[in-house]
């Protein structure tokens, strides 16, 4: 089977900062809530690897109109030391629901709280929101550890992000 070793569950110790799973009392926050983000371990800082969440219930509102802005957010990162939480992520996305930003703003705030929280090795944020006045906005951002591989991947993946676009046909 080769020489992976196998690790046994996670201890009281390493999940003593994680309150939000299975809390029965949970608060939904509806206004921007960074501070709702927790983290836990990677137990496997020895191998590069992605982990992606696709959020397609997003909600925030235009600026300028307070109407609603409807999208599924992907993000996709590789560990360092740090993950971040899913269901923190979840009430993280949530608290927008009330935030006035513009598409791309919101995004790159995305981004930035994720990297401030987990200092990954590499991350995306893509937003594909749902057309208003006949038109859909799809913003896209990334982000490498400077000075490694990681800020060349970045370049590299921005460079050829919609290299093979989709076909939009159905918003």
């Amino acid at each position: 089977m080769g020489n992976h070793s196998h690790q046994a569950g996670r201890t009281a110790e390493e999940l003593k900062d994680i309150t939000l799973l299975g809390n029965q009392g949970t608060k939904y926050d509806f206004s921007y809530a960074p501070q709702v983000l927790e983290v836990f371990e990677n137990k496997h800082p020895g191998r590069d690897y992605f982990v992606k969440f696709n959020c397609p219930e997003f909600t925030s509102l235009c600026p300028i109109t307070g109407q609603p802005d409807f999208a599924t957010i992907y993000i996709s990162y590789i560990p360092d030391i740090k993950m971040v939480e899913s269901k923190s992520l979840k009430l993280y996305l949530f608290s927008f629901r009330n935030h006035g930003d513009f598409h791309e703003d919101c995004m790159n705030i995305i981004m930035n709280d994720l990297i401030a929280l987990m200092e990954p090795r590499y991350i995306e944020v893509w937003g594909k929101f749902t057309p208003r006045g006949g038109i859909s906005i799809d913003p896209y951002c990334n982000w490498g550890k400077p000075g490694t591989k990681y800020e060349q991947m970045a370049e590299h993946r921005l460079l050829n992000h919609d290299l093979y676009p989709e076909k939009v046909d159905n918003r």
